[in-house]
C-alpha cells in the first residue's frame, strides 16, 4: 500500500511535469555547456522534495512506491538526464540501501538529511575490475581489534562523488565462502581521512551529471558504519538496490524516448523538402510509427515491472526485462530522431543531438544489457529446471 494516494500523486507528478517543461527544458543547453547543474534548479528540486521522493515519509521523504516512482521517472527523463542524476542516488541505489538494510540508528542519523537534500549520498560499488557483477569486488575491509574497520581500494564512475557528503561503500571482508559472498557495505562520510575523490570525468553525454574515481586508502570507520550491522548484507543490498533502480531507469528511458518523438513530430510538421512538409513522406512516417510503438511498449513494460515489484511478484526478471528493453528502445528512438531531423539533427543546438548522446549510457549503468540478458535467461532456465525436477 503506497503512502501517497493516487490523487496526491497526480498533483505531485503534474507539478514536476510543469517544473521540467517550463523551468528545466529552457536551461538544457546551459547545463550541457557548463557541465554543471545551476544552483537555483538544485534549490528548487530540494524545495519540491525531489531529493527524497522515494524515501519513506517517516524519514522526511515523499514516500512514493516504485509504481509512482516510475511515473515520475518518465517526467524526469523528458529533459537533461543530469537533472535526475542530481538526486537520483539519494532516492535510488544509495538511499534504498539505508531504507532496506540500515539499523534504526543509521536511518535516524542519515535518512532525513538525505531526503531533504542536506546530504548527498553516493553509491560506491563499481571498480575498475568489477562493474555490473559485484562478485568481482576487490576493495577490502579489515576488522581491527577495537571493532573499527580499515577500507582500502579504488572505485570508478561514482555518480555525485564530488558533491557527496556520504558514501555508501561496498568492500570485501573475506573471500566468498559457504556462508556468503563476503561483501559488506559501509557508511563513510566524505570528510573521512584517507578518502579522496578525483576530478569528475569528461563523458560522451549527460553533461552536468558528475562521475569520479574514489580512492579509499587506510580509511577507518567504526563498527557502527556497517550497514545493518551485518557483514554479509552488502551483496544482497547491492543486488536489491540495483534491481529496483533498473525499473526506475526503464521509466527514465521512456521519458527520454517520448521527448525524442515529440521533438521529431514538431520538426517533421514544419520542415519542408521541395516545398512539401517532410512529415507527408511515407518513409518519415514509418520512422515516426516505429518510435511511437517503442515508446508505448516501453511505457507498458516499465509500468508492469513496477507493479510486479510493488506486489513482490517478481523482483528479479521483470526489472531486468524492463531495463533491457527500454534502454535499447530509447537508443533506437534517439537514432531515428536524428535521422528524421536530417543534417540538423547532428547539430549541437538540437535537443535530439543531446538525447542521442545522453541515452547511450542507459545501456551501461546499473547493469549492462548483456548482464540483463544473463539475469533473464539464467533465471528462466533455473525456474524451468525446478519445474522439471518436480
Amino acid at each position: 500500500m503506497s503512502e501517497v494516494s493516487p490523487e496526491d500523486f497526480t498533483a505531485i507528478n503534474e507539478s514536476v511535469r510543469e517544473w521540467i517543461r517550463t523551468r528545466v527544458v529552457p536551461r538544457e543547453r546551459e547545463i550541457a555547456d557548463n557541465d554543471a547543474m545551476p544552483d537555483d534548479l538544485r534549490q528548487q528540486a530540494k524545495e519540491m522534495g525531489l531529493f527524497g521522493f522515494a524515501i519513506p515519509q517517516e524519514w522526511g521523504g515523499l514516500g512514493l512506491d516504485l509504481a509512482q516512482d516510475v511515473e515520475l521517472a518518465m517526467e524526469l527523463g523528458y529533459t537533461s538526464l543530469a537533472v535526475r542524476s542530481m538526486f537520483g542516488t539519494n532516492n535510488g541505489i544509495a538511499g534504498q540501501v539505508l531504507v532496506n538494510y540500515g539499523t534504526d540508528e543509521q536511518k535516524t542519523q542519515w535518512l532525513e538529511k538525505i531526503a531533504s537534500g542536506e546530504v548527498v549520498a553516493s553509491f560506491a560499488l563499481t571498480e575498475p575490475g568489477a562493474g555490473s557483477n559485484p562478485a568481482g569486488l576487490r576493495t577490502k575491509a579489515v576488522e581491527q581489534d577495537n571493532g573499527d574497520w580499515i577500507l582500502d581500494g579504488e572505485k570508478c564512475f561514482i555518480t555525485n562523488a564530488e558533491s557527496a557528503d556520504l558514501f555508501v561503500a561496498f568492500a570485501r571482508t573475506r573471500p566468498a565462502d559457504a556462508n556468503g559472498p563476503g561483501i559488506a557495505v559501509f557508511l563513510v562520510p566524505a570528510d573521512t581521512a584517507g578518502l579522496t575523490v578525483a576530478p569528475h570525468d569528461e563523458k560522451m553525454g549527460q553533461q552536468g551529471a558528475w562521475t569520479s574515481n574514489v580512492a579509499f586508502s587506510g580509511v577507518r570507520v567504526p563498527a557502527s558504519a556497517v550497514v545493518g550491522g551485518d557483514v554479509d548484507a552488502g551483496y544482497r543490498a547491492a543486488m536489491t538496490s540495483l534491481a529496483r533502480g533498473r525499473v526506475h531507469i526503464s521509466g527514465l528511458a521512456v521519458g527520454a524516448a517520448q521527448r525524442a518523438l515529440d521533438e521529431s513530430l514538431r520538426h517533421v510538421a514544419v520542415a519542408t523538402q521541395g516545398g512539401t512538409p517532410i512529415g507527408d513522406f511515407q518513409l518519415v512516417q514509418a520512422h515516426i510509427a516505429d518510435m511511437q510503438i517503442g515508446v508505448m511498449a516501453g511505457r507498458a513494460l516499465a509500468r508492469d515491472a513496477a507493479a510486479k515489484w510493488v506486489s513482490e511478484e517478481d523482483r528479479r526478471i521483470a526489472p531486468s526485462a524492463a531495463k533491457l528493453f527500454c534502454t535499447e528502445m530509447v537508443g533506437q528512438v534517439a537514432d531515428k530522431a536524428v535521422q528524421v531531423h536530417g543534417g540538423s539533427g547532428y547539430m549541437r543546438e538540437m535537443p535530439v543531438e543531446r538525447i542521442y548522446r545522453d541515452v547511450r549510457l542507459l545501456r551501461l549503468y546499473e547493469g549492462t544489457s548483456e548482464i540483463q540478458r544473463l539475469i533473464i535467461g539464467g533465471g528462466l532456465v533455473k525456474q524451468a529446471k525446478k519445474e522439471a525436477a518436480k
